[in-house]
Formats: C-alpha cells, structure tokens, sequence
C-alpha cells in the first residue's frame, strides 16, 4: 500500500499553506548561484498543485516572495520576476483546464508592471473556475497584511461606515488579504528552518504545523502524503480536552 493509498480522504485538511524555503541552498550545495535553486523550484510547485487537485484538496496557498524579500539583491529578485512570468505564461492553459482558479495575497502594486499584468490576467482567466483554488502570496507578509486592515478599519470607523461597537475576530478578517479564505489546517514548511516568517499569522491560529529538512526543489508527492498523514495522525483539540473530543 502506498502512502497515498494510507491517506483518509475523508480526513484531508480543506486549505494548506506552504512555505516552500530552500532553493538558494539547494543550489548552493550543488555549487551554483542561488537562481537555478528557485528555476528547479517550480516543478514542486506543480507536483503539489496536482497532488491537491487529485485528492480534492480545496484551497493551496504559497508563499512566494515576501515583502522581506525585496531586500534581496536587484539581480536575484528581477531573475524571481522573470520566472513568476515565464511561469504564468506556460502554466496558464493548463491551470484554466483543470479548473483552476488563481488568487493572489500581497502588496501587489509593488510588482513590477510585467508580472503584475500577467497575474491579473490569469486571475481574470480562472474567476469562474470551482475547482482547487491557489492562492499565490505575493510581495506578502501577515505584519503588512494586518497593519493594511487596521488602517482601513480606521478609515471605515472614521467615515463611519463601520461603528467600533461591531468590530470581533469575524469583522476583522473581512479586511484581511483572505477574506471569504477559510484559515488553514495545515502549514507546511521545507528547507529545514523552524519558524513561519510572517506567513498568515492570523490566519494559522490553529493550524498544524509540519516542517521537514527537504529543500524545496527536492520536495516531491511523496513528501507532500507524507505531511498529510502526519497531519490525520494528530489529535486536534483547539483548546479542549481530549475528553471532549
């Protein structure tokens, strides 16, 4: 039996998160600049689209680039561009065939203009797609993303749209990037490192945590059912008892 066969589909997370870390030193290790980490970086990136779609996994969000990362140097960030675009280009077909739909989380507008353009553009081509939705995090981190919502919260309370007495956790997250997004029961993090980075900190209150040492250009399907299973093999209380579960 395989690891897949061992899944229980009825026990699959509906939305994972993926912090998909590693390719500098992948490439690295194998004594080459840090760019062919991130261009052996996108097979994984389909592998794991598919693997979603075939076991129905509704919801798959990706952290792609971190408004942290523009701090990288200009050569490095203008190679991720052009590869996000070339990407888009080639994979854009097939994601509206298998019912696909895009969205995207970030600070978008500081894109540059090509790969601003091609994101909307496929966004437009898979609105109406029912299938699993990818969620791509772009120029995104949650501090930017919460500090965003505050500040329309205020502008809302200001205008008075919005009285102070309605604000709860519910109302809060229809300003967030993932509004009409269900939160995450799982977030996976490759390459090693323990930590989230500014991923959906809001968002992963009660999500399971699952890091492995795989770099991300070497994380197959097989890495992916193995997270999963993981993740069916734990007990989920979000603060109860094991009792009153």
């Amino acid at each position: 039996m395989t690891l897949r066969d061992k899944l229980n589909k009825e026990k699959l997370p509906q939305h994972v998160a993926i912090i998909m870390d590693g390719n500098g030193r992948w490439a690295q290790r194998k004594g080459a600049v840090r760019i062919f980490g991130h261009q052996h970086g996108v097979k994984p990136i389909h592998d794991t689209v598919e693997a979603s779609e075939e076991l129905g996994i509704k919801y798959l969000s990706l952290y792609a680039f971190s408004t942290e990362n523009w701090g990288r140097p200009i050569k490095e960030i203008n190679a991720l561009m052009g590869i996000l675009v070339k990407t888009i280009k080639k994979e854009a077909k097939q994601l509206a065939k298998n019912n696909v739909r895009i969205i995207s989380i970030g600070d978008l507008e500081k894109l540059p203009s090509s790969a601003h353009g091609e994101l909307l553009n496929l966004i437009e081509q898979t609105r109406n797609n029912d299938g699993l939705v990818l969620n791509l995090a772009l120029s995104y981190s949650s501090r930017w993303e919460i500090t965003a919502a505050s500040r329309k919260i205020g502008e809302d309370v200001k205008s008075g749209l919005l009285d102070p007495k309605d604000i709860n956790s519910s109302r809060f997250e229809e300003y967030l990037n993932t509004a009409g997004v269900p939160d995450p029961e799982l977030l996976i993090r490759t390459g090693g490192e323990y930590r989230v980075s500014n991923f959906l900190l809001y968002q992963i209150a009660y999500s399971e945590l699952y890091f492995t040492d795989v770099l991300w250009p070497d994380f197959t399907k097989e890495d992916f059912y193995q997270a999963l299973f993981e993740f069916q093999n734990r007990e989920r209380r979000f603060g109860l008892t094991s009792e009153q579960f």
